[in-house]
């Protein structure tokens, strides 16, 4: 479904992706991980086409995504963003029916509200918060209507940007069981990039580890906890000590 071949991108003297390869299967869910500013943001803004790269290839679907309708290829997906990103000003429906209002076969106000709030029930919130702005909700109620936006269209494939940032243990853990039910119910394929590794473990069909540009390591979530990867290893169990050098 998605395929990256040594995808390069840097910013001034700064090379972030360094030659990065990986792809995820149709329906399948993989998550990559890496410490801060190893550009796992980086390659999911390449993904996307909010950032262009300097060399190599993006294909989904085996299109190049820098040949292909820019509506068309938006239209594929979801995306949960790492702060929720929800309008202040639309309640708390209209965010997750934004999509539906617009654009090429928009809906209907009556049938984007009642899309809207079916959605919002199946990520387990009451259809009488429809009309709530996002500033009357907690964190975690934030989050699950931004779930609720991203799979709003029923899209091929879902992005999470950090999904569980700022949640305390037990939410981050509703939020993860939510993530990884829809994504197996839709059938959707999702990339998941993140540094929570109860997340990973929840969500994850396969694991892409990048480091310094490249991805380190790869393989099913099975394989995680006996790589043999010095690098893997480290991150996995939160060792000050290896091979990775942290900032001091």
């Amino acid at each position: 479904m998605i395929k990256l071949e040594n995808v390069h991108k840097s910013f001034a003297n700064n090379n972030v992706l360094k030659g990065v390869n990986f792809e995820i299967k149709k329906g399948s869910s993989l998550v990559v991980i890496g410490g801060s500013g190893t550009g796992k943001s980086v390659t999911l803004k390449c993904v996307l086409g909010l950032v262009t790269p300097d060399k190599g290839r993006i294909l989904v679907e085996g299109q190049d995504v820098s040949k292909t309708d820019r509506d068309d290829f938006l239209a594929k997906f979801g995306m949960l963003f790492q702060g929720g990103a929800l309008f202040d000003s639309l309640s708390v429906w209209q965010n997750v029916a934004f999509r539906l209002l617009r654009g090429p076969g928009k809906k209907s106000y009556d049938d984007a509200r009642e899309l809207a709030i079916e959605k919002l029930r199946r990520v387990g919130l009451n259809g009488n918060v429809a009309d709530k702005f996002p500033a009357e909700l907690s964190g975690g109620m934030q989050k699950r209507v931004g779930l609720a936006r991203a799979i709003a269209v029923d899209p091929e494939i879902i992005f999470f940007d950090e999904p569980t940032t700022g949640l305390d243990p037990i939410m981050s853990g509703v939020i993860n069981e939510l993530i990884r039910e829809i994504v197996v119910e839709m059938g959707a394929t999702a990339m998941t990039i993140t540094h929570d590794m109860s997340s990973v473990r929840a969500i994850a069909d396969n694991v892409a580890m990048l480091h310094d540009g490249v991805i380190q390591w790869t393989g099913p979530i099975a394989d995680l906890d006996h790589s043999n990867d010095p690098y893997l290893d480290q991150f996995v169990n939160g060792r000050a000590d290896g091979p990775i050098e942290a900032i001091r």
